[in-house]
């Protein structure tokens, strides 16, 4: 499993024993308002999550990863497949006391870097509701564009994305 370090964070798979600073965020009311909702107890639900990613990571070679910040689980950030869409998504989710520092375009870009050269995947989206203008704007910094509107998990969702070549030529 990849381990990424850029200019103030480190991106690492999350593992078991991150499951309660996971949760923290996770399901943090000013978080999960954006997100599906936890399936079971908040705990629960993380520690289902984690697995669910550290299963991608062997199956695929990419998944999410913790985002750590000075020793600190700050949220995750990665890639994940979606089936539905036959596609590989790009996704941040940042505890509330971590935003507005950068950290979501710094781990997103790492992600779509590391999904675009190492990987060699051809598109990748990024899905956000409509009334999320912070992770919009996060899209539009990483050079994503709207698409469309599209349905994600029964939430009413709008669709950002780039392909490979657009983002080798943005991204030197």
């Amino acid at each position: 499993m990849t381990v990424l370090k850029t200019e103030r964070l480190t991106l690492r798979p999350l593992h078991p024993g991150d499951t309660r600073a996971y949760a923290a965020m996770r399901y943090h009311p000013e978080v999960a308002k954006w997100l599906s909702p936890a399936q079971g107890a908040p705990l629960e639900a993380a520690r289902a999550a984690i697995e669910r990613y550290a299963q991608s990571w062997r199956d695929r070679g990419y998944g999410p990863w913790a985002i750590v910040h000075d020793g600190r689980l700050i949220g995750h950030a990665g890639l994940n497949f979606v089936p539905e869409f036959g596609e590989t998504e790009v996704l941040w989710s940042l505890h509330p006391d971590a935003w507005g520092h950068g950290f979501a375009t710094e781990a997103g870009r790492a992600a779509l870097d590391f999904g675009f050269r190492t990987l060699g995947i051809a598109l990748i989206f990024a899905v956000t509701r409509p009334g999320n203008r912070a992770s919009q704007e996060v899209m539009k910094r990483l050079g994503l564009a709207y698409r469309m509107n599209v349905v994600y998990r029964d939430i009413d969702s709008v669709w950002f994305d780039i392909d490979r070549l657009n983002w080798l030529e943005q991204s030197p």
